[in-house]
């Protein structure tokens, strides 16, 4: 299929799947007279693509997927790379929070005056 129905059949755009390619997450068949042609395989690839991309992933991150995107059931069996990736996303994303929140109890202690006036140094 050429590019304009792929988006078509993925729901995304064309310049979204000249960027996947560009990034080494989609790959093209070139015609004789240059254009680009798909698989039916890459109709999935694309929505895999994009569901990761939808949940925070950046395309990087996608790339560690590359084995796995061509199946149906991403979301339902891992592969096992990209299981420990998510595990360590999320493990990262936890920390984050917890620094968060920390945060947001000093500027809450603040506002509340219970400080002591540490954070100008008074």
């Amino acid at each position: 299929m050429l590019i304009g129905e792929l988006a078509r059949a993925s729901g995304t755009t064309t310049r979204a799947l000249r960027y996947y390619e560009q990034h080494g997450l989609l790959h093209a068949r070139r015609t004789s007279n240059g254009y680009r042609h798909y698989d039916e395989r890459a109709v999935t690839r694309v929505r895999n693509i994009r569901r990761l991309l939808a949940l925070g992933f950046t395309s990087d991150d996608v790339r560690r997927f590359v084995p796995c995107l061509d199946r149906a059931d991403l979301e339902e069996r891992q592969c096992d790379e990209s299981a420990r990736f998510v595990e360590g996303k999320l493990a990262a994303l936890d920390e984050r929070i917890a620094e968060l929140n920390a945060v947001r109890g000093r500027l809450q202690g603040f506002l509340n005056g219970v400080d002591g006036g540490a954070v100008l140094g008074g």
